[in-house]
């Protein structure tokens, strides 16, 4: 494999590895992974979740860091050599880490929110004496439908203002409009002036939630009633285990936490020094992000276990549902604990600092392929990279206005379920048909011996070749048979809004046709010739040297033959 010799590289293995587990490590790990446990009966969810992990996610986060480690690319790149027929795969990859990113930051806006409301005792949403406040308002958990808690009329009717579904879309909610361009703010400054500022956050971003995790485990497990809310947790309801809803949502939180399928593995292994050890990477982001998502479940359902105690109810009869979890059930238990604000502070700072790195890494992935790809466009106009990091993160901050209206929450659960659920399956099956079967496992592990002197394991080959691949499209298929329309709470939402939901779904899919057309139409020779070609890795490359196609690619292949700017996303670590 020829190598760029003026390709940058990690300058200490160490970053790379915190910059993997803290793009990996996210708010998911404390709001979607308790929550899908919570919606799946608790422990049942854990056993498709760590059978999932070992089939699919260290499998396929190996794969990916081995794909970018040794072709040195970024994700459009790479998979434009690794397959150039499905080519689109890569640039599917770059269109929902942009798509995301718009909605993610929203949940950093609600933690600034509630982060900022901490500083004040009582806490806001602790009892119902306040102007937004509903005459069904109750300050304590009941298993009664027709009133709701102080802290989740807090969070509909204060922070939200939430209307009464999607069709009315209400006004902009001023207040968070404000605090979402300080979220934007915070993530440019962490990013735009490389390692003056990046390299330090990360270092803090990926090792402080820890210290709140832990901390805010030990005060939980000192309550009363602690221990209820764990064993819901760790027990498993195994009727749960027949639904493939279940299976579908723990296959679908692997690729989310792990980033897989979002390109910045790709993008941030292809950094690596060529002999770095990939398996040890592998091992080390899989297991601790793991680790976070389950010691996150401890410190969740501890909460909730003293909450029911507290109010008698059942731990399953404690309503919750999306976001609501971590801002609504647990600033409800925050409430009653020693120095209220003082956690209330601490755990809403650690989401900020979970949601950060995440984030900038979701926007760095943007930024990189636009440089890969137009670097001399963009350039002679922008000037600098400090400048297209801007312009992209202010695109980013106007498609987030509408999540900030009062009808916001509803265009978040919507996005959020046809991009992090229906849209990332997709293409995480491309993906594995690309690298696995077109690319090839023996190509794949020739690579990895190429690279660390060892051939991966039985394990690891089997996996490739048949159970991940198998995994994913059994998943996919039952996924799209059984597939449920988005919700939020008990409202369903109208035809119309779930056909808008595919429409934001097919945003990212829809490139992989696309690039398909496009390679066909420009390799040379007849269509059994071009579709021979399109199988065969580095295609585009050859072709790209031949004379009488030379005019060609270089007007259409631009992705895939424009070398990298110098100015790329490790550099931000370097």
């Amino acid at each position: 494999m020829e190598q760029e010799v003026n390709r940058p590289t990690w300058s200490r293995q160490i970053e790379f590895t915190l910059a993997a587990i803290g793009s990996a490590v996210g708010l998911g790990n404390v709001w979607r992974f308790p929550y899908l446990c919570y919606r799946s009966g608790g422990g049942a969810f854990l056993v498709p979740y760590l059978l999932m992990l070992v089939v699919l996610g260290i499998p396929l986060v190996h794969m990916e860091l081995a794909l970018g480690q040794y072709l040195r690319r970024g994700p459009i790149q790479a998979l434009a050599k690794a397959c150039p027929l499905l080519k689109g795969v890569g640039l599917a990859t770059v269109a929902i880490s942009f798509i995301m990113c718009t909605y993610y930051n929203v949940i950093i806006t609600w933690a600034l929110y509630y982060l900022f409301s901490s500083f004040q005792s009582p806490l806001p949403w602790e009892n119902c004496n306040n102007t937004w406040n509903r005459p069904n308002c109750t300050d304590h958990m009941t298993n009664s439908s027709s009133s709701s808690t102080a802290s989740q009329q807090f969070f509909n009717y204060r922070v939200l203002e939430q209307t009464s579904g999607v069709e009315e879309t209400g006004t902009v909610r001023w207040e968070l409009v404000l605090l979402l361009l300080v979220a934007w703010v915070l993530c440019y400054l962490c990013i735009f002036k490389g390692v003056k500022s990046t390299g330090k956050v990360v270092y803090f971003t990926a090792l402080f939630p820890y210290v709140i995790l832990v901390t805010l485990l030990i005060s939980n497990m000192q309550l009363p009633g602690a221990m209820a809310g764990v064993r819901f947790f760790i027990i498993p309801e195994w009727e749960k285990l027949k639904s493939v809803e279940v299976w579908v949502n723990a296959a679908a939180q692997i690729f989310n936490s792990l980033n897989i399928g979002y390109g910045s593995l790709i993008a941030m292994s292809s950094y690596n020094a060529f002999n770095n050890n990939i398996l040890k990477d592998t091992l080390t982001v899989t297991i601790v992000n793991s680790l976070t998502s389950i010691l996150a479940g401890f410190v969740i359902f501890s909460a909730f276990g003293y909450m029911s105690y507290l109010q008698g109810i059942p731990v399953s009869d404690i309503a919750v549902d999306g976001p609501g979890l971590v801002f609504v059930v647990y600033p409800q238990a925050l409430v009653t604990m020693p120095v209220a604000p003082l956690w209330a502070v601490l755990f809403f700072f650690m989401l900020l600092c979970l949601g950060l790195d995440s984030q900038f890494a979701m926007v760095e992935v943007m930024v990189t392929s636009l440089l890969d790809a137009f670097d001399g466009a963009i350039l002679r106009y922008l000037k600098r990279k400090e400048f297209v990091i801007l312009a992209v993160c202010f695109t980013a901050f106007l498609l987030g206005i509408p999540h900030v209206m009062q009808v916001g929450i509803y265009v978040f659960q919507l996005m959020d379920h046809y991009t992090a659920i229906v849209s990332i399956l997709f293409l995480a099956f491309f993906e594995v048909v690309a690298v696995c079967w077109i690319y090839g496992v023996k190509r794949l592990s020739q690579n990895i011996e190429e690279m660390t002197g060892k051939k991966p394991s039985i394990f690891f080959t089997m996996c490739w070749i048949v159970i991940s691949p198998i995994i994913v499209a059994a998943i996919l298929v039952f996924s799209v048979i059984q597939f449920k329309p988005a919700r939020y709470d008990s409202y369903v939402y109208p035809p119309w809004a779930q056909g808008i939901g595919w429409i934001i779904a097919m945003a990212s899919i829809i490139w992989i046709p696309i690039a398909a057309v496009h390679t066909l139409w420009v390799l040379p020779g007849s269509f059994k010739e071009k579709l021979q070609k399109s199988v065969s890795p580095f295609a585009l490359d050859n072709i790209s040297k031949h004379p009488d196609n030379l005019e060609k690619i270089t007007k259409t292949e631009v992705v895939t033959t424009v070398p990298l700017p110098e100015k790329s996303m490790v550099q931000t670590h370097l």
